[in-house]
């Protein structure tokens, strides 16, 4: 996990300020595309604005969750808020595969009857502004997941990424439609339709994930074992169990220590452990159990 260590305050704020970005940005593409679908009738421009439809209500259900994953634990939510970030992606998920799924039944519908369009020009620039407004969103959220390793944005990040492809493809559509290809604006509707739906299925996937609690990657579990293991006077490391919820990582793990051993100073080995463990994970929950062991014996 790349994640520089921030304060609560700079987290809390970068949050915001990306969900917002991402709301306005939604908003102001969902303008344009809807001015250049009613001047071209394009469906290729149709499936490039739902998908902006769909990232608007996405944006908006992440602002919101966004939000509520930052209250502090209370004592009803013992662990805190942050689930709903993961509840937010799966939520993206479902709108971008709804909109994937009526941007294919229209593309099939005009496929059968290929139509001509207009003002295909104006399409184009249209299209245009938006990969160059896309891209500066990207850059945005792209700097905060850097901060914060935030899942809720990482989800928002992806599917406004599909968008760069799904402008793209629009704009080659809109030139094939002008060079007399009819059935290229329908054809290239549904492989937009099927790329999103993939998209929804591996942010829907990863959401899942996260609310199963699904342990950290392997790589991460070996570095917390190596950290925990070298520290002086551990004899063995076990029953690590990790979690993601949230901007908390969640680490639990039993420590191996000499059954002599006096209290306070088992004490202040875990605690030493403990923070060789949050200098990698910044923002993580750590319990450490001391379980008394023969020494000269030496476990995993």
């Amino acid at each position: 996990m790349n994640v520089k260590q921030i304060s609560s305050e700079e987290n809390s704020s970068l949050l915001r300020r990306a969900t917002v970005a991402s709301i306005v940005t939604a908003l102001f593409l969902i303008v344009i595309k809807f001015t250049a679908w009613l001047s071209t009738g394009s469906l290729s421009v149709l499936a490039s604005l739902f998908d902006s439809v769909m990232d608007g209500a996405a944006s908006l259900i992440n602002f919101l969750a966004v939000r509520y994953s930052l209250k502090s634990a209370d004592d009803e939510h013992r662990f805190g808020h942050g689930k709903a970030e993961a509840l937010a992606g799966l939520g993206q998920a479902c709108f971008i595969a709804g909109s994937a799924l009526v941007l294919l039944i229209n593309g099939l519908e005009r496929l059968t009857t290929p139509a001509p369009l207009q003002s295909l020009g104006a399409g184009i620039i249209v299209m245009l502004c938006s990969i160059i407004v896309t891209v500066v969103l990207l850059a945005i959220q792209n700097h905060v997941i850097k901060r914060t390793g935030s899942v809720a944005i990482k989800a928002d990040s992806l599917h406004y990424a599909t968008d760069l492809l799904t402008n793209g493809s629009t704009i080659l559509a809109l030139f094939l439609v002008q060079a007399g290809f009819l059935r290229a604006d329908p054809i290239i509707c549904i492989l937009i339709s099927i790329f999103i739906l993939h998209s929804a299925w591996r942010i829907g996937y990863e959401a899942v994930q996260l609310l199963m609690d699904r342990q950290l990657p392997a790589d991460q579990l070996e570095k917390i074992y190596r950290l925990a293991r070298k520290t002086e006077n551990v004899l063995g490391v076990h029953d690590l169990r990790t979690r993601q919820s949230g901007q908390i990582t969640f680490i639990q793990l039993h420590l191996d220590l000499d059954s002599g051993m006096e209290l306070r100073r088992a004490h202040a080995i875990a605690k030493k452990v403990e923070h060789e463990i949050l200098a990698l994970f910044p923002r993580a929950d750590i319990i450490i159990h001391q379980d008394p062991f023969p020494k000269g014996n030496r476990t995993s």
